[in-house]
């Protein structure tokens, strides 16, 4: 590729021929990559990563440039590696907030990055069904199920749209026109470094039209649990500084998160089984099993028991499980603690007791609908990246999200495919 070569002669990372490796990717899918356009990839890493290139000659990238080179690199050449998962799919390093953000920050970071993702794939939607693009061109989907994936897209975005005070759907409007100001609100919304990234972390496996559709609502699902580790630990520190009140509004909000990301299942329920099935093919290695910011979630409610520590679901998050064999710190603790300590009575925590069940009652709605959703595109096959699937999935709706907070019954099951 002659664009790489040129680049590899003055290695400057904020000159990096994106387009050019993007197109090239996209072409025949991650999986199909030709090998001589890995190799240059590989040596543009280590040029990058020393400074310079290969000859010696000094790179004048800035920092964050660089960073973005760094994290883009190691997504493209995960299958070149040998170390492809979940995490290098999906783009995680990409998308993820900054180092450091807060409840507040992380907040804004997940709603603005919904907005660009639903946005961007309302308008990939539409420039296939126009045929304006030939990107992913196997199996299209009809122009029905397009207008389904329209309106919950839409649905998805909206309140986020809201909080952002950004415009949002109008009562009554054309989902076609409705999906297409979506994108110019996301368009018009995105700095320069957002819409770079945005266009980085869509490296499907194959050229099937729906990965498309799959990777950006994992994207978006990734986002939202990062928001609800977030306000978890937050719930932690309050609940330790005895503000039980506070920590009731940091688990509310929490649970409206996650019932508010509720569409993206149905979302996901839109994609033809048929091009699951043939793009699958090509994920091995990757499955959501991997998935950090689930188990950051799962853990940061109450400790996991010793048999899920040891399984294979925790020991593929190393770093979480890590945490907790460290002695992490969870609500259950912050609970229980709260109540037998001498900083205040039971009156001040009781505002949080009700929002556990209610953070809890929530979490087991999205395991169950996850779930539905498996058995309805799996059945007993296996899952993405070849792990149990839906007999995984069966036994994770039965962990308890609290062991201090006894819940209810197990809610009804929920339907995946709401119009």
């Amino acid at each position: 590729m002659k664009a790489l070569n040129d680049w590899l002669a003055a290695p400057a990372p904020d000159r990096f021929p994106y387009a050019a490796v993007v197109a090239a990717y996209r072409e025949g899918g991650k999986h199909f990559v030709p090998a001589a356009l890995l190799d240059l990839l590989d040596r543009a890493r280590r040029a990058s990563a020393a400074g310079n290139g290969p000859d010696g000659d000094g790179g004048d990238g800035d920092d964050a440039a660089r960073e973005v080179l760094a994290r883009f690199l190691d997504t493209a050449l995960d299958k070149y590696d040998g170390r492809y998962d979940y995490p290098t799919y999906t783009a995680l390093s990409l998308l993820a907030p900054p180092s450091g953000a807060g409840p507040e920050e992380t907040r804004r970071h997940r709603d603005r990055l919904v907005v660009h993702l639903l946005g961007d794939l309302a308008r990939f939607e539409r420039a296939a069904l126009d045929g304006e693009t030939a990107l992913l061109p196997l199996l299209r989907p009809s122009p029905l199920l397009v207008g389904k994936r329209h309106r919950l897209a839409l649905r998805v975005a909206a309140p986020a749209l809201a909080r952002l005070d950004l415009p949002g759907p109008v009562p009554g409007e054309d989902p076609e026109r409705a999906a297409r100001r979506l994108w110019e609100t996301a368009d018009a919304s995105m700095t320069g470094r957002e819409r770079q990234v945005l266009e980085l972390s869509m490296l499907p496996v194959h050229v099937t039209h729906d990965e498309y559709l799959f990777l950006r609502v994992l994207q978006a699902f990734e986002a939202t649990f990062t928001v609800l580790a977030a306000e978890l630990r937050a719930a932690i520190e309050a609940l330790d500084a005895g503000r039980g009140a506070s920590a009731a509004e940091r688990l509310r909000r929490a649970a409206a998160a996650l019932t508010e990301s509720a569409p993206l299942f149905s979302l996901l329920a839109t994609m033809q089984a048929e091009a699951f099935r043939v793009f699958r093919e090509f994920t091995e290695g990757a499955s959501a099993i991997q998935s950090r910011s689930y188990k950051l979630v799962e853990s940061l409610c109450r400790t996991p028991d010793a048999e899920r520590l040891h399984s294979h679901a925790y020991r593929s998050v190393p770093e979480v499980r890590e945490r907790v064999l460290a002695g992490q710190r969870t609500l259950d603790d912050a609970y229980a603690d709260a109540l037998a300590g001498p900083r205040a009575g039971r009156g001040r925590v009781l505002p949080a007791t009700a929002a556990m069940e209610e953070f809890a009652s929530a979490l087991r709605r999205w395991r169950q609908t996850h779930y539905r959703l498996a058995v309805r595109m799996l059945g007993s096959r296996t899952g993405t990246g070849y792990t149990e699937g839906t007999p995984y999935l069966g036994e994770v709706r039965k962990i308890p999200v609290f062991d201090s907070v006894r819940h209810g019954a197990q809610e009804p099951e929920e339907a995946t495919s709401a119009a």
